[in-house]
């Protein structure tokens, strides 16, 4: 099996990957990097950065030692000015942007970037956002979402953060299609690979809006909640040896179990 995970590899995928800009080709991403058409191309990538420092110093620790290729960054969340010292400190680190409109902790919620009388289609009736994102993909008026997504790109770039792509925290803007077309835009309008897939999951199994120089990943694969804990190093190694040809990318939520937040799912 030819699973190639090195940090080098994936600064090569990223700059290929989902690009707006780049020419059609009849290659696969594979090829275009160098490899065989059947090679397997494994991002291994951390989620939720800025949501606790439990999760970013176990994020960064990761991406410090190699185990994590790539991360995704939460704006509006409570710890994001830690997250933006380490982007700082660490310019060539693969750090992303996780849009965030869902706010799904029972007791501990964020609310929008932008001011919220802004954004009223986006708020719980306390005034942070949703913690589904079913509400999300009910009341949120495009307009309003990329009102949002737009002050989260600023907001990262006030902060000194240079995000390397996008993706979308808990799937939310994959839900219709007015938000996968606002997600599009967003992000091709600042030039920023997006994660993407030609069949979107997370919308019944609908096309996604992608220009025809989009580039989208083969596969994402995320552990579900059912997992029991004691079973995920099964999960995780049982994927890796089952990959697919093309690209793929595994998603993880590292956690520092000291530093709390123990029963969080990885």
């Amino acid at each position: 099996m030819r699973c190639h995970m090195q940090p080098l590899i994936r600064s090569s995928i990223l700059s290929l990957l989902f690009a707006s800009a780049l020419s059609a080709q009849t290659k696969t991403v594979a090829e275009r990097l160098g490899y065989p058409r059947d090679a397997k191309l494994l991002i291994l990538h951390a989620d939720d950065l800025g949501f606790a420092h439990s999760a970013d110093a176990a994020s960064f620790d990761a991406l410090d030692k190699g185990a994590v290729s790539s991360a995704s960054i939460m704006i509006p969340t409570p710890w994001i000015t830690e997250v933006a010292a380490y982007a700082r400190a660490h310019p060539d680190a693969d750090l992303g942007l996780h849009l965030t409109l869902t706010s799904e902790w029972e007791t501990y919620r964020w609310g929008p970037t932008a001011s919220k009388d802004a954004v009223p289609s986006l708020l719980d009736p306390d005034g942070t956002l949703p913690n589904e994102d079913s509400i999300v993909s009910r009341r949120a008026k495009p307009a309003e979402v990329e009102r949002e997504l737009r002050a989260q790109v600023e907001r990262a770039l006030a902060l000194g953060i240079r995000p390397t792509h996008v993706d979308s925290h808990m799937g939310a803007l994959f839900t219709t299609p007015a938000l996968q077309a606002t997600y599009v835009k967003v992000a091709h309008d600042y030039r920023l690979p997006f994660l993407a897939m030609k069949t979107n999951p997370f919308g019944g199994g609908t096309p996604m809006p992608l220009a025809p120089n989009d580039i989208p990943l083969d596969a994402v694969i995320v552990a579900s909640p059912d997992i029991p804990r004691d079973k995920w190093k099964d999960f995780y190694l049982n994927a890796i040896a089952n990959l697919k040809p093309g690209l793929t990318e595994i998603i993880v939520h590292p956690r520092a179990v000291r530093l709390g937040l123990a029963a969080a799912r990885l």
